[in-house]
């Protein structure tokens, strides 16, 4: 069976096992960087890949096709994992095990998604609350199943804003890093659509309502 998707997986915290697997699927290509192998079990995946300097990890003997990095380098492991997965041809990703409680390994791993976009990519992070990728030109659309949304401007000012049939609506507006006014929003019955003319909006798809 062809692997048309690549899912690398980081040592970030993940609790809600189950909702991450569901968004499982047999054609995955599994990519597991160094302490994304912790995951392994609870996923009940087997790895195509495993890569890292394995500092965190132990090197594991599964039969898979099995890379050590060095551990003085200037890439973190996800983003070797990620770089290999597009010399390999791979265009669809999804990246789990990205955020938790290392804010600057979150913070890191969530620009995976624009250097995955800025390589004609598209790419997806799941953690236990929300769904994040980066919207650029294309229209995206928001199911009403979500509690919140919120638009982030990403990579400088973000002009062109458009959000329809939300609690919040927006038409040709401006979002700049220094005021960021597009959280929690919340999608309309029939669902929302989101576009931008010019920039890049890291969009974040909350899917329960908080306590």
């Amino acid at each position: 069976m062809e692997k048309r998707r690549a899912v690398v997986i980081a040592g970030g915290e993940i609790i809600s096992y189950g909702r991450v697997r569901s968004f499982l699927g047999p054609e995955d290509y599994y990519i597991f960087c160094d302490s994304g192998l912790f995951h392994k079990e609870n996923l009940n995946v087997e790895p195509d890949l495993i890569i890292g300097d394995f500092d965190s990890h132990e090197k594991v003997d599964t039969g898979s096709e099995i890379i050590t990095l060095p551990e003085m380098k200037d890439d973190t492991d996800s983003l070797s994992g990620v770089k290999l997965a597009l010399k390999r041809g791979f265009k669809d990703f999804l990246l789990l095990g990205m955020t938790g409680r290392r804010m600057d390994h979150t913070l890191c791993n969530l620009y995976l998604l624009s250097y995955i976009k800025s390589h004609h990519g598209r790419a997806l992070i799941v953690d236990d609350w929300s769904e994040m990728e980066v919207v650029e030109k294309e229209e995206v659309f928001i199911s009403d199943s979500y509690a919140y949304f919120s638009l982030i401007a990403w990579k400088g000012k973000c002009e062109g804003v458009n959000i329809e049939n939300a609690l919040y609506p927006l038409s040709s507006a401006v979002i700049e890093p220094e005021y960021q006014y597009g959280i929690s929003n919340e999608p309309l019955k029939g669902g929302s659509r989101v576009w931008v003319e010019k920039g890049s909006l890291l969009l974040i798809k909350d899917w329960r309502k908080e306590k």
